[in-house]
């Protein structure tokens, strides 16, 4: 039986002893960008650009002003818009939706699998018609969703596939990278990420040269020379200060991630057997533990009693988007995806920052084994809205 202190002080996050790593270097960018006064396009947004390429395995990368945006922008590079349907996981982040509302799309939830969280390939096709434009895959907490199913789909039903890749940079599907598994890519670098920058920012990834210049074309109004505008686009373009910060703490991405999967095999192996089901990783899979995200019965009662103690802990996702008032015209009722529905009840993420220590790491874990020796229950109930103080 693990044995624990009564409390400690486990965050979902810790920047500021992230920033302690890199802070000096961070410093020291900032003031070269401070000096020569380029704000807007600096050499740093190529340069981050070109090392992300590099990185993820594509040809071109267009860095947007956050993960909101690269949707966006993505969605208005494929020309999706009125009339358009476009194929989506409900249990994700509303941005995911939230933009095709923006382009006038309709957006089509469909139900995932409830050992990944990821879109389920037979509802994809299920949903298809004659109207679908575009799928989006969701990589939710970090695992890549079943991209050689989802693209055959795609392929057969001529339509294209957006890789929503906030929560999975470096993650691996197969021996390939996310980001380099659909016709388009996008990433957040909102500071909550794995690579988290100073403030919002986002990138679109592509292997297609004419989707890429597409791209760059929305990022500035549409411009496709100085005052000419082929398209009408949008304001997307990424700070040169906020590249510069990137790249510096691109420099400690692999070191982070494998500290996030140490941390996810510690409580592979410390939860295994206390009632609760741990992340499925299916074969050809490499995960990069956004959240480690488990299900358990009395989940709100967990939460309050490791908050109790000390840990935190979130809850991503509380309700689907498919039951969000704001889409209540498409005509979603509860029972219509029920896997989301179930999962929405039951998940949990605890924290896996690449700050723990093994002993944080030990102690989360030990609560959970005690709260489970006590029942399964407390007295209390929890307003999962608050269970973290920050979003994923």
């Amino acid at each position: 039986m693990m044995t624990s202190p009564a409390s400690r002080d486990v965050r979902m996050l810790d920047l500021a002893a992230e920033f302690a790593v890199f802070g000096d270097d961070v410093r020291r960018v900032v003031n070269d960008v401070l000096e020569s006064q380029y704000f807007i396009g600096g050499p740093a947004i190529a340069e981050f650009e070109a090392a992300m390429c590099r990185r993820v395995g594509v040809a071109h990368a267009v860095a947007v002003s956050s993960g909101t945006d690269a949707l966006l922008c993505a969605l208005m590079t494929l020309g999706v818009g009125a009339g358009d349907e476009v194929i989506l996981p409900s249990f994700t982040v509303f941005a995911t939706a939230g933009v095709l509302a923006r382009v006038g799309a309709t957006p089509v939830f469909v139900d995932i699998d409830e050992q990944t969280f990821n879109l389920d390939p037979e509802r994809v096709e299920a949903a298809m018609t004659a109207q679908t434009k575009a799928i989006i895959a969701v990589h939710v907490f970090g695992q890549c969703a079943d991209m050689d199913a989802i693209n055959e789909l795609a392929l057969r039903r001529g339509v294209k596939v957006i890789e929503d890749a906030a929560q999975a940079i470096d993650a691996t599907y197969h021996g390939r990278k996310a980001c380099a598994l659909g016709d388009l890519a996008c990433l957040s670098f909102y500071p909550t990420k794995n690579l988290g920058g100073f403030g919002e920012g986002g990138m679109v990834l592509t292997n297609d040269a004419s989707l890429a210049v597409l791209a760059r074309q929305m990022r500035v109004h549409g411009e496709s020379s100085r005052y000419h505008h082929t398209h009408v686009g949008g304001n997307f373009r990424l700070d040169t200060m906020k590249a510069a910060i990137l790249l510096v703490k691109l420099n400690h991405l692999n070191d982070f991630t494998a500290r996030r999967r140490n941390h996810a095999r510690q409580y592979d192996e410390l939860l295994s057997g206390l009632g609760v089901t741990t992340p499925h990783v299916p074969a050809g899979h490499e995960p990069v533990y956004h959240q480690y995200t488990i299900m358990c019965d009395h989940r709100d009662a967990l939460a309050a009693y490791l908050r109790e103690r000390g840990a935190q802990s979130g809850v991503y996702y509380p309700v689907g988007l498919h039951l969000q008032e704001c889409f209540a015209s498409l005509g979603y009722k509860p029972g219509s995806l029920p896997v989301t529905e179930r999962a929405c009840g039951r998940v949990l993420s605890l924290p896996c920052h690449p700050m723990l220590s093994t002993e944080d790491v030990a102690f989360v874990a030990g609560q959970v084994q005690a709260f489970s020796v006590a029942g399964g229950s407390t007295s209390g109930s929890t307003d999962t809205s608050a269970l973290s103080g920050r979003p994923a």
